[in-house]
């Protein structure tokens, strides 16, 4: 059994982070694994050990120090990493879909590709699919419950209101996964020792010759303005409602 695990590296969401030039901020930031994506790993690596062989691929667009995340995740079971290197502090969906669709074809076929539903940062929730699209692969995300039965696997993914829906799917296939699915491990000294050890394979964007075609660029990052303090509205019904939309009108130009 093969399988890859689609990892990001991002900011810590408790970091404080510093816009630089519009369309940038510091990286000096403390980073992490996606969160999302940490679902996915404990998911792949936990299939492999009660298989009892296998092999977890980790793949990661980012920058040289994503290796940092691609050891983390390789702390928690994954057994080699392939790091596409790219300077660009924001890369689109669909260039990112790209590169990571042409790494997993060159590194031969898998028969699962785990990721998260959606990373932490952009939060554009485009990713599963276009790389499903460039992959032809089926891709269900919002995953809270996954199993596997021969070359068919049957899951379980959040729908509005809190329903479930379940689905199968033959393999090979996309799962994007998110909260509730599993409890992403906390590894060990020995386990992180391990990782530093294990093979990071690094290829440079630039290689793989491939276009953003996205057709759209990032103009402008703009921190969120804080908000004012919550206040309790008294008086009549009347009163509290005339006091909402005087505020919604005057304060918050909402209305």
């Amino acid at each position: 059994m093969r399988i890859y695990v689609c990892v990001k590296h991002v900011p810590d969401t408790a970091a404080n982070i510093n816009i630089v030039n519009d369309t940038g901020y510091d990286r000096q930031v403390k980073y992490v694994a996606n969160p999302y994506d940490e679902y996915g790993v404990e998911e792949a690596v936990t299939l492999v050990e009660k298989a009892g062989e296998g092999e977890v691929i980790a793949v990661c667009v980012g920058n040289e120090t994503s290796a940092n995340t691609l050891k983390s995740v390789m702390a928690m079971g994954v057994h080699r990493s392939i790091l596409v290197k790219t300077d660009e502090q924001f890369s689109s969906s669909a260039l990112i879909a790209k590169a990571l669709a042409k790494v997993i074809e060159e590194d031969g076929s898998g028969d699962l590709i785990f990721m998260g539903k959606q990373s932490v940062d952009s939060e554009g929730m485009q990713t599963p699919y276009r790389l499903g699209a460039e992959l032809n692969l089926p891709v269900v995300t919002g995953v809270v419950n996954f199993s596997l039965e021969g070359s068919k696997t049957i899951v379980q993914r959040e729908i509005d209101g809190g329903a479930r829906e379940s689905l199968s799917m033959g393999t090979p296939c996309i799962i994007g996964a998110t909260k509730g699915l599993n409890e992403p491990r906390f590894p060990k000294l020995p386990a992180i020792l391990k990782a530093k050890k294990k093979e990071i394979k690094i290829i440079e964007i630039s290689s793989l010759e491939i276009v953003d075609d996205a057709g759209c660029r990032l103009k402008k990052l703009e921190p969120v303005k804080e908000r004012s303090n919550a206040r309790i509205l008294e008086g009549t019904t009347e009163d509290i409602v005339n006091s909402l939309v005087k505020i919604l009108r005057e304060e918050e130009k909402v209305i």
